[in-house]
Parts: C-alpha cells; sequence; structure tokens
C-alpha cells in the first residue's frame, strides 16, 4: 500500500530532479487507495494539475514577462533577472526562466492523479442509489483522466519547445529511477504528445457548461496538436547544423525526411480545429477587450486567475499612483504595425516618409495605424485608466509625468496595454480577474496559414485565413496582397508578430524560425520623444539597449543540478 505525502489539495508535491526530492507544504500519511475512496478528493486531486499551468502575466521574478527576453519589449527595472537573457548572462546554473523542475512537478502530479483516478478504483458507492447519477459520475471520473492526459502533454510541450527531447515519464518514479532518467528522442516526444492529443480529444467535449468553463476540450487538445506539430515542422526541430558537432542531435532534431509532409500534417491539425462543429468558436470583435476577459467565442483554451491587481501594480505607467512601468513595448514592435492608407492598401510603417514620422499614432487619415498598435501599446499623449478620478493622457516626452529621467520611467517611450486592466483603481486597492489566454482561434487561423504557405504555396486557404485575422470586425485591416512564397512568410510572421504580441509565442517563434540572432541579438529600439510646444512633439528613434544571442541559446540548457541528479541526462549543444 503506497503512502503519499501531500498538500491541502491532496497533491503529492515532487520536483523532479531537485536536490530536496520532496518539496511539501504540510505532510500527512494517506494511500492512494484513500484519496480513491473520495470522489471529491479525486476531484481535487485533478483541480490541483490544473493549479500547475503557467501564465505569462508574471512569469520572471514575479514583475517580468517573457516578452521583455525579444525585440517586443524591454523591462524598465535593471535589475529583474530578465536581463541575464538579454546581457547573454544566463547559463545552466542561473536560468531566470527554467521550468524543468516545475513541469517535471507537474507531470508527476499528473501521473499520480491517473494512477488514483481509475473507475475501478473510485468510491462511488454514494451514487450507487441512483444508476443514473452513477453512471455520469463514471463517465466524469473516465473525463478526467483524459483532461489530465491533455494536461500532462501540455506540460510536456512546455518542456519540449525549450529543451528539445526530454524524458518521457507516465508514471510517479521511485528515488532511484529518478537518477536512471534519461532523455528521449526529439522524434518520440513530439509523437508522445501527438498521440496523446489525439486520445484526448476522442473523449473530452466540445463545449462544457458554464460552471465548469476553463476545463480542456476536444479544441484544446486539437489545438495542442496544432502548436506541437507547427513547431515540428519548423526550422530548429530540423536542422541540427547550428548545434557545433553535437553528438546527440537526435536529442534536438528530427531524422531526416520530406519537411513538406511535416508541413502538411501541421496545416490539416490546424484545419482539424477550425473545422471542428460546435464550438462556436470565432473571432472576437473587440480585440482590447479579448484580454480582459473570461468568456469569449475566439477562446479555446485559458486560465482565469484570482481577482489580483500585481499585474497592473508591475505595468501600470509609472507617473500613476502606484505603477512601476514594468514591461514596455520597443520601437522594433511597434514599427512592425502598418499604415492603412485607404481600405484596400497597406503598407509598412517608415521613418524615413515624413507623413508617417510626423505623426507615428495617427489613428485616421491616409497615415492611420493598425488599430491593434493602439490596443497593445500606450503611446505617447493616448488616454490611459478608464477611472474618471485618474484618466488623463500619458506624458511620455522627456520631462513629462511619465517619461525620463524618472526612475523607472519607459526607456522606450511606450507603455503596455494589452492584458492590463485600466478599470482598476490602485491606490484604493480594487483588483480585478485576469485570464491568461492559451490558445485562440486568430492563433490557429495563423498556424494554418504559415503552414500551408510552406506545404502548398499560393494555396487560396493562406490569404482567406489570414484575411480573417486583419479584416475583422474591430480591426478591419486591408487584406494581405499577393506574393510569392518568401513575401507570403514574412506577411505571416509579421502578422503573428502584431496579432500575438505578449502572447508568448515570440520568443519561441523567432527561435523556431532560427531568426533569432537578427531579431533579438541585436539593439532593440526605443523613440524619444520632446514636446516642442503643448501638443506638438516630435519622435526620433534611438537605440535603448544592446542585446546578445549565441547559437547554443536557441535551447535552453538543463540545470546542472538536474544533470548531477540524473546522471544519465545529456546536456544540450554548446552549454
Amino acid at each position: 500500500m503506497k503512502k503519499i505525502h501531500y498538500s491541502y489539495l491532496l497533491v503529492l508535491m515532487v520536483v523532479f530532479g531537485s536536490c530536496q526530492k520532496l518539496d511539501r507544504e504540510l505532510e500527512t500519511d494517506i494511500t492512494q487507495e484513500q484519496i480513491a475512496g473520495s470522489f471529491v478528493n479525486v476531484q481535487n486531486l485533478l483541480n490541483g494539475v490544473y493549479g500547475e499551468l503557467r501564465e505569462g502575466f508574471l512569469d520572471i521574478d514575479g514583475e517580468a514577462m517573457m516578452a521583455s527576453t525579444t525585440d517586443e519589449a524591454e523591462h524598465t527595472d535593471e535589475t529583474n533577472t530578465v536581463q541575464q537573457f538579454n546581457q547573454g548572462s544566463w547559463n545552466a546554473a542561473n536560468n531566470p526562466a527554467d521550468v524543468w523542475g516545475p513541469a517535471f512537478r507537474a507531470v508527476r502530479r499528473t501521473n499520480l492523479f491517473l494512477e488514483t483516478a481509475d473507475p475501478a478504483k473510485v468510491n462511488l458507492d454514494a451514487f450507487k442509489t441512483d444508476p443514473t447519477t452513477l453512471a455520469l459520475r463514471m463517465a466524469e471520473v473516465n473525463r478526467w483522466r483524459y483532461e489530465a492526459r491533455f494536461l500532462r502533454a501540455f506540460f510536456y510541450f512546455e518542456l519540449v519547445k525549450r529543451y528539445g527531447g526530454v524524458p518521457i515519464i507516465t508514471r510517479t518514479l521511485s528515488e532511484q529511477d529518478i537518477a536512471a532518467t534519461q532523455r528521449n528522442t526529439l522524434e518520440q516526444c513530439i509523437k508522445f504528445l501527438s498521440d496523446e492529443c489525439d486520445s484526448a480529444a476522442t473523449v473530452l467535449p466540445v463545449t462544457y457548461a458554464t460552471g465548469e468553463l476553463g476545463r480542456a476540450t476536444k479544441g484544446a487538445a486539437l489545438s495542442l496538436k496544432s502548436r506541437v506539430l507547427l513547431y515540428a515542422a519548423s526550422d530548429l526541430f530540423n536542422s541540427p547544423s547550428w548545434a557545433g558537432g553535437y553528438s546527440k542531435t537526435e536529442l534536438i532534431s528530427l531524422p531526416a525526411g520530406d519537411r513538406n509532409l511535416r508541413w502538411k500534417a501541421a496545416a490539416d491539425a490546424a484545419k482539424a480545429v477550425i473545422d471542428l462543429a460546435g464550438t462556436g468558436y470565432g473571432l472576437a470583435t473587440n480585440y482590447r477587450s479579448l484580454f480582459t476577459t473570461f468568456n469569449s467565442p475566439e477562446i479555446i483554451f485559458t486560465r482565469r486567475n484570482a481577482a489580483s491587481n500585481t499585474f497592473e501594480i508591475a505595468n501600470y505607467p509609472i507617473g500613476f499612483d502606484r505603477g512601476r512601468s514594468g514591461t514596455t513595448p520597443t520601437q522594433d514592435l511597434v514599427d512592425a504595425y502598418e499604415i492603412k492608407e485607404n481600405a484596400t492598401t497597406a503598407v509598412p510603417f517608415d521613418w524615413s516618409n515624413p507623413a508617417h514620422a510626423a505623426n507615428p499614432y495617427a489613428t485616421t487619415g491616409a497615415t492611420a495605424r493598425d488599430p491593434r498598435l493602439f490596443a497593445s501599446v500606450v503611446v505617447n499623449n493616448s488616454t490611459f485608466s478608464s477611472v474618471a478620478s485618474i484618466t488623463r493622457n500619458v506624458q511620455l516626452w522627456e520631462g513629462g509625468r511619465d517619461g525620463l529621467p524618472i526612475p523607472l520611467a519607459s526607456k522606450t517611450g511606450y507603455y503596455l496595454r494589452k492584458y492590463v486592466n485600466e478599470s482598476l483603481n490602485l491606490p484604493q486597492g480594487t483588483t480585478g480577474v485576469h485570464s491568461w489566454i492559451y490558445f485562440r482561434m486568430a492563433e490557429i487561423y495563423l498556424n494554418y496559414a504559415e503552414a500551408l504557405n510552406e506545404y502548398s504555396p499560393g494555396a487560396a486557404d493562406i490569404k482567406i485565413y489570414v484575411d480573417r485575422v486583419r479584416t475583422r470586425t474591430g480591426v478591419a485591416m486591408p487584406g494581405m496582397p499577393e506574393g510569392t512564397q518568401a513575401e507570403v512568410r514574412q506577411r505571416i510572421r509579421n502578422e503573428r508578430r502584431i496579432e500575438l504580441a505578449f502572447e508568448d509565442h515570440r520568443s519561441w517563434d523567432v527561435r523556431r524560425w532560427m531568426i533569432a540572432p537578427a531579431t533579438i541579438g541585436v539593439p532593440v529600439r526605443g523613440v524619444k520623444v520632446i514636446q516642442t510646444s503643448p501638443g506638438v512633439f516630435t519622435y526620433t528613434a534611438q537605440t535603448v539597449e544592446s542585446r546578445v544571442f549565441q547559437p547554443k541559446m536557441y535551447l535552453f540548457p538543463i540545470s546542472q543540478v538536474e544533470l548531477s541528479v540524473a546522471p544519465g541526462l545529456v546536456q544540450n549543444p554548446l552549454w
């Protein structure tokens, strides 16, 4: 009879590969049989697995987003460990975004649930007097198992996209087992993830009743498969040339094969989500509010957090009471938002064009910017906060209430708007619920278009689905122009960059495309804002920080602690 040490959610808090194996809050003796003896205990065990889902609001040091490790943003706090990425000083002993331990803890919690939540073992005696209820409860326990398998695949993908091939573990391990653990090949990991998504999709429902929103659905499982296969088809996992003669290329790259077939599999996986009947999925008509809501037809899978204001404190402009600036968008990102010249024509923003440079934040006329810019970024002299006693225009010019040289003021000349709840009154301590979106339909459309452009360039669906993102209500940008495969590839990549900004895609996209040296390994720019007279400004793009990217940074290093606990693990190349 196996005894379990557990915390208040009745879960085993074991950090895989940690020098302190058991990380426990409240220790007590309980058996798996005792957990299975209570339907509620089993339910709580699964809730604990959901609780392991990571969100990207304040992922690094409790203050920074991964966006600040890319050309999307610069963090205003120079002491935050996120700066180690930009300086190139992170390593196997010190990685501020290392998820190996937390992700394998989540895997272990999932495996424990699957070993415990066997419909044949769970005590359902309380429901035996009502055959209908009993049947529903048995079906519910069975469905929970597939929710857990989806979650385990989700945790595994978070590992694979960072480290390549990792140990595939589908049962709880002893300390001896952990010490003998070895990495599976990347090919084995991709197959495992794809198969698990397929299995989960056969059982999980398309939708849930309102009271169970947030649980894994068939659409979530198919969306994860779409992302997995998109990454599997991309350059990084198909070319070990960057790895400097690394002898274990099977850990970081797929075997040589027909890339076209991999792109087709990725396109088919995305199309399966698009074609899924009965979901009610669609694109939100208000891009800005999509990121401050929980229940939108665009959202496929999300995590809703308890009410708080920590994200707002971390990211409100510095001149607003309690604001700390935090994640500040770069000029590089802002320049990626196009100019809408008219209903049919959009052109790149160009600083050398006097009409563009004179008013880089136009909202109307022939130089109007893509409206997603203003839904994601606070620009100079724009209104911030919907609280009547607080609302005002943001003063990002030098000497303004929100500009330099105030300590922690934005160096880039911008503040973050996306995901920020402007209805909160921070001086009064008001809070709001936050929802971190893992999958939404716009990503699926762009996944499909990207894969299809590689597999079948010129296919009509490429433009159809990119245009669904660009031309939807509330955005109304002109459709994507026709072009060569290479031109369309660049346009799709730029569309991902602006549509999915600050949603934890950019860091991984530039890696899988293998363009990181030219994007996150070069200086990032901001804008210098000077007020020449009241309400009149000049804008000059300028470098705000140098960045470092070396080839080894395409994948994360496995920490030295993990390698010492499990000597059979092999370090990633060049670390």
